[in-house]
């Protein structure tokens, strides 16, 4: 875990409209310095709370922490570079070179969970969601709308033309539901279009606020799932969220 300032973990609370007092997130030692361990805790409780409501400003069509979340629970977390299964080198979120970011700098060069979110957020911010807002003609989508076509994108990069958006757009519904459903190549897939149909269509989520970190065998340089760890990322995406901000 790493160490958070407790004037940052303030300022992050103040800027999501959360207040200072003797009631929220903030409601126990608030003027003094509790220290960095109950800085992340108070991260992590914040978290916890916005998996069930939206923090008190954000704005329409935002990239809350829930919305982070879903999408890294479909994609996991890889510290250093690898090869992923077509044979692209990969790190991080899901990131390859296509993304402008170049990967194969960590190489045998592990990095941090925050620093994978932090060019994760990055990416979603200025790749992915303009994106998606173009296809939806900046329709205002709910927050469970925001996040399973922000993972259906970061996914399959088609949100632009995918039939499904404009089915949605055009007040068919069902046809929209089974369309996105058609996008079920490699087979290992469905689950994720299936929980991103769920989560657009009737608001259901799935993320629990931990990611799977997956290490990398060698000198296969290819994933290792046998050593992935569940891990709470809680108060690292909190800072990667605010430091985009």
């Amino acid at each position: 875990m790493s160490l958070h300032p407790w004037a940052e973990i303030q300022s992050i609370l103040r800027r999501r409209g959360y207040g200072l007092g003797s009631t929220g997130p903030l409601k126990d030692g608030v003027d003094g310095n509790p220290g960095a361990l109950t800085g992340a805790a108070v991260l992590a409780e914040l978290l916890k709370m916005e998996r069930h409501q939206p923090a008190p400003c954000v704005a329409a069509n935002e990239i809350t922490p829930r919305v982070a979340l879903e999408l890294v629970s479909h994609e996991a977390i890889v510290l250093e570079a690898y090869v992923d299964s077509v044979g692209v080198w990969t790190w991080g979120v899901g990131v390859t070179d296509a993304s402008g970011h170049l990967v194969e700098r960590y190489k045998d060069n592990p990095q941090s969970i925050a620093r994978c979110l932090e060019i994760y957020i990055w990416l979603l911010r200025t790749r992915y969601l303009p994106d998606v807002l173009k296809a939806f003609n900046d329709v205002l989508l709910s927050e469970a709308q925001l996040a399973g076509a922000l993972s259906f994108h970061y996914n399959t990069g088609a949100i632009g033309r995918a039939s499904w958006v404009k089915q949605w757009k055009a007040g068919r519904i069902d046809e929209a539901r089974a369309s996105l459903m058609e996008w079920r190549k490699p087979p290992e897939i469905v689950g994720r279009r299936t929980k991103e149909r769920d989560l657009f269509f009737d608001g259901r989520w799935s993320q629990d606020g931990k990611a799977l970190v997956i290490p990398v065998s060698k000198p296969s340089y290819r994933p290792s799932f046998r050593g992935a760890k569940r891990v709470d990322i809680s108060a690292e995406l909190m800072i990667a969220l605010a430091a985009a901000e």
